[in-house]
């Protein structure tokens, strides 16, 4: 399989090697908070995607500094781009946004911030602001989808609508930001079929990028309670049976847009499963090696 890749993307935009580094900036979610629900997303564990420097106790600024360390063992003359990872990053006051964004930036060698957020919590007024940035760093805004299907969006207890992703979307891409959304593949209730077009409702959106991973069931969740419980149902893949799966979504993927991961991997004492143990990497490579099987 062949595919736009995230890298190619990066080197097209900076004439330097860049890395993210994630920064949890201490917001909060409406999912959480109660301004649209309570308990966040039934699959949502936050721990599973914060690493250790990435704590709220520390400045935005520390948090890079930090994982500047953490990466330039391995690259001396490496660039940054400030993650704003956890939870919902265009939440709240303004002009706090902001502010976290200017710290962000002003660390040496900090040439970007790319911002986590949901498709509900992006003013006009942000973007505004957010195009204005764009003018001296580059700006990525990052959009938390998960799927095309109404229905599943309810079930999975995401609080807002696929229109509201579109929405979202087309009005950052005109702003002139660059815009990227993530998806989830294998959420309660759906099959191929439906998986399939949210891929379609994909190809129809100004995005210049994609995440994808799998469901993961994580303990202490919603979800992980509806299944043991018989609430729900989800495919338990293998991770070939997987990579097929992404092989055909991939042959249906718009070609321009550029594919950041295809799985995640939560820390093992937290996850239920798939415990495949693949990093992103080792499965792009078996991705790489295999051909959609035929008929489907």
């Amino acid at each position: 399989m062949k595919w736009r890749d995230y890298g190619d993307f990066l080197r097209e935009q900076f004439p330097y090697k860049v890395q993210k580094i994630s920064v949890n900036a201490g917001f909060t979610c409406p999912n959480r908070d109660g301004t649209k629900g309570r308990g966040g997303c039934t699959y949502c564990n936050n721990r599973t995607f914060n690493p250790e420097y990435c704590r709220p106790v520390l400045t935005v600024a520390e948090q890079l500094e930090q994982g500047k360390r953490f990466f330039g063992r391995k690259y001396k003359d490496m660039r940054y781009l400030a993650y704003f990872q956890a939870y919902t990053n265009t939440y709240g006051d303004e002009e706090q946004l902001m502010r976290r964004y200017e710290e962000a930036l002003s660390v040496p060698d900090v040439v970007g911030v790319v911002i986590a957020t949901r498709p509900d919590c992006v003013s006009d007024t942000l973007l505004e602001r957010l195009a204005e940035l764009r003018r001296r760093a580059w700006v990525m805004v990052e959009y938390g989808a998960e799927t095309a299907c109404e229905r599943t969006l309810r079930l999975i207890n995401r609080c807002h609508t696929w229109t509201e992703t579109v929405d979202a979307v087309e009005r950052t891409a005109a702003a002139g930001i660059e815009c990227g959304a993530h998806f989830i593949l294998g959420l309660p209730g759906e099959d191929e079929d439906t998986m399939m077009r949210t891929v379609e409702a994909i190809n129809g959106l100004p995005l210049s990028t994609v995440k994808f991973h799998q469901l993961q069931v994580i303990r202490g969740t919603e979800l992980a309670r509806q299944l043991q419980a018989g609430e729900v149902e989800v495919i338990r893949w293998t991770a070939e049976e997987y990579a097929q799966i992404c092989a055909r979504v991939l042959q249906r993927l718009r070609p321009d847009i550029a594919v950041e991961r295809f799985v995640s991997q939560s820390p093992a004492e937290l996850l239920i499963f798939p415990r495949w143990g693949l990093k992103n990497y080792q499965f792009a490579n078996l991705l790489r090696k295999m051909e959609p099987e035929a008929g489907k």
